[in-house]
C-alpha cells in the first residue's frame, strides 16, 4: 500500500527552514550568535525579530544579513513568536526553529532538532537542557529555583501530554509549518508560552518529541524570568491550565484519525484479497 506521506516533498530537496530569533535590547550577544549561525547553519535563512529594543539590536541583524522585523514597543516574547511564525508562513517556509538571542542555545544542535522532522517522526522537537545525561553531558547548571519550577511544570505537562516532557519552558525548538498555522489561529500568549503552548499543540493532534540538548550561560544581560517575574509566571500558568479543557482544538487530531481509520481500512482490504482463493483453470473464460 502507498504511503499517504509519499507525495510529500523530501526534506532536503525542497523545504525551506527559517531560523528565529526574537530579541530585545540583545547588542553585546549578537554577534557572537551570528558568528556561530553562520559557521554552523549557513543553509538556512534567519529571522530576527526585534521586540522593542532601545539599543542596536535591529542594526546589527540587518549588518548580518538577516532578515528583520521590528516592534513599535516591547510586546513580549509570545508576541515575537507570533510575528515570526506569521512571517515564515507567508513567505512559505515549512519548518522553522527557535533559537533565543541571548545565546543559551548552541546552533551546533539545530540539525539534530530537525532530524526528527526530517524523518516526519514529529511536528514539534523541543530541545530539553535536563536530558543531557542520556547525552552524556553534565546537567545544565540553572539555579535551584528554575530547577524546582521546571520539575513542577513538567509534572503538570505530564498528566496532559501522557508522556515525559522534562523540560517544557525550553525555547529551543524546531516546528513543522502545521504547527505554526495552529499557533497563529489559536490565541498564542504574548508573555512566556511554555507549557500551555505544547499542551495546546498535542490536544490538537500534532506530535510532539523532546530530545537532549546542551544549553549555556547567557553571553550577557539578565533574563527575563528574573525577580518578580517567577511567582508571576506560575500563578499565569496555573489560570491558563484552568483554561485549557475549555480552548477550542485545531482540526489536526480530527484529520489525523480519519486518515488512521482509511489507512486501516485499506490494510484490512488487502489482508482479505490475499485470503481469497485464486480462480481454477476452468473457472476463467
Amino acid at each position: 500500500m502507498q504511503d499517504p506521506t509519499q507525495n510529500e516533498p523530501p526534506f532536503t530537496e525542497t523545504w525551506r527552514v527559517l531560523i528565529l530569533v526574537p530579541a530585545m535590547n540583545e547588542e553585546e550577544s549578537l554577534p557572537k550568535l551570528f558568528a556561530e549561525l553562520a559557521l554552523r547553519a549557513p543553509e538556512y535563512e534567519i529571522l530576527v525579530i526585534d521586540d522593542g529594543s532601545s539599543d542596536s539590536t535591529a542594526q546589527l541583524a540587518l549588518a548580518a544579513g538577516c532578515a528583520l522585523l521590528r516592534h513599535p514597543f516591547n510586546l513580549g516574547y509570545g508576541a515575537a513568536l507570533t510575528s515570526g511564525y506569521r512571517y515564515a508562513l507567508r513567505h512559505g517556509y515549512d519548518v522553522v526553529v527557535q533559537v533565543d538571542a541571548d545565546g543559551q542555545h548552541p546552533p551546533c544542535e539545530i540539525e539534530r532538532l530537525l532530524a526528527p522532522i526530517r524523518a516526519r517522526e514529529a511536528e514539534v522537537v523541543i530541545g530539553s537542557r535536563y536530558r543531557e545525561e542520556e547525552a552524556g553531558r553534565n546537567p545544565y547548571a540553572g539555579s535551584i529555583w528554575r530547577r524546582l519550577g521546571a520539575t513542577v511544570i513538567a509534572s503538570i505537562a505530564r498528566l496532559w501530554i501522557r508522556k515525559p516532557i522534562s523540560d517544557p519552558t525550553s525555547g529551543f525548538q524546531a516546528m513543522h509549518r502545521k504547527a505554526l498555522e495552529l499557533l497563529c489561529h489559536g490565541g498564542f500568549p504574548d508573555d512566556f508560552p511554555d507549557v500551555d503552548v505544547l499542551i495546546t499543540m498535542h490536544r490538537s493532534g500534532l506530535r510532539l518529541l523532546e530530545i537532549a540538548t546542551p544549553m549555556r550561560e547567557r553571553f550577557a544581560g539578565i533574563s527575563m524570568h528574573g525577580g518578580f517575574a517567577v511567582p508571576f509566571y506560575f500563578y499565569r500558568l496555573f489560570v491558563v491550565l484552568m483554561l485549557l479543557p475549555f480552548r477550542r482544538h485545531s482540526p489536526y487530531r480530527k484529520e489525523r484519525q480519519e486518515l488512521g481509520k482509511k489507512v486501516a481500512h485499506q490494510r484490512q482490504q488487502l489482508r482479505n484479497e490475499r485470503k481469497l482463493p485464486l480462480p481454477s483453470a476452468g473457472e476463467i473464460t
